[in-house]
């Protein structure tokens, strides 16, 4: 790569400067700028209208002593954990089933991919109908009468179904990608050997899917840990906060309580957990991915 560039003549160099000046642009001033002043205003008391004023750990001590932020940081852990973990478990049983060429697979794809790139404004309200408790569709196959988005004991879970059900076809996609890259000769191998299908499952697909499953695991707890439209768009943080969220605390804040200065505090607490969870997870890679050196 360092010769490459070095061979390079000026104008080649100018004109690379200049196809790649506009992502840098983009970057400078949506990316890096934001964060920057962001995290300015994490130290600082503004309502948006008066002029800044600086007011240290203030906002951090604020959110820390807080009762509702820890029940709202538990609310999206409980969000954040769950879907991982059936946003990542449901997809990759279905991406097996269909990887053993099934009848109609290519239709199967496309049904379950069609959630994911479906308008979440669209998913919300389709899903307010399915969950109301008087006309619901659910309600009227279970035949009872819940209020799913309404009672605190039931609020999450059905934010939870709906988060899952949109993720399954992307991860899915992913998951066979990672399939088609395993060599039938494994899986020839294991069943000269004897092995069932769920041993297979467990010594073959598994391992060598190591480092797509853990990819998806990291992607889908992030993307978690990140939701705000569903929450806005079905249950505004309700009931009693019971699937409040940091997300939508940080946007409730800034846009209805004008506190931009705690807004962006909790944002910042927001990445810090992020950060933390994500080496944690990449250092323990070496034991979850087959073969990592």
């Amino acid at each position: 790569m360092k010769n490459f560039l070095a061979n390079l003549s000026d104008n080649e160099r100018f004109t690379g400067w200049i196809f790649i000046l506009p992502a840098l642009i983009g970057t400078l001033i949506f990316i890096v700028i934001p964060v920057i002043c962001s995290f300015g205003l994490s130290f600082a008391k503004w309502d948006l209208l008066n002029p800044i004023q600086f007011a240290g750990l203030n906002n951090y001590k604020e959110i820390l002593s807080d009762a509702l932020f820890y029940k709202i940081l538990w609310n999206t852990v409980v969000f954040a954990l769950s879907t991982s973990v059936f946003g990542v478990i449901i997809p990759l049983i279905l991406a097996c089933i269909l990887n053993s060429k099934i009848r109609g697979a290519e239709f199967y794809k496309t049904a379950y991919f069609l959630p994911f790139i479906t308008p979440m404004i669209v998913i919300g309200v389709v899903w307010e109908w399915i969950f109301d408790p008087n006309i619901g569709f659910l309600n009227h196959i279970l035949h009872v009468h819940i209020n799913w988005l309404y009672d605190t004991h039931y609020a999450m879970t059905a934010l939870i179904t709906v988060s899952v059900w949109k993720l399954i076809g992307y991860n899915m996609l992913i998951f066979l990608t990672g399939l088609s890259g395993i060599s039938q000769s494994l899986y020839e191998a294991a069943k000269i050997d004897g092995a069932n299908h769920f041993q297979t499952f467990k010594n073959v697909t598994v391992p060598m899917l190591s480092p797509t499953i853990f990819f998806v695991v990291i992607i889908t707890a992030i993307s978690s840990f990140q939701v705000f439209d569903l929450i806005y768009l079905m249950t505004q943080g309700g009931p009693f906060d019971s699937t409040n969220v940091l997300v939508y605390a940080i946007y409730k804040n800034a846009f209805e309580y004008f506190n931009a200065g705690k807004a962006s505090a909790i944002a910042y607490v927001l990445f810090m957990i992020i950060l933390v969870l994500t080496l944690i997870q990449w250092n323990f890679r070496k034991k979850l991915v087959y073969n990592e050196d």
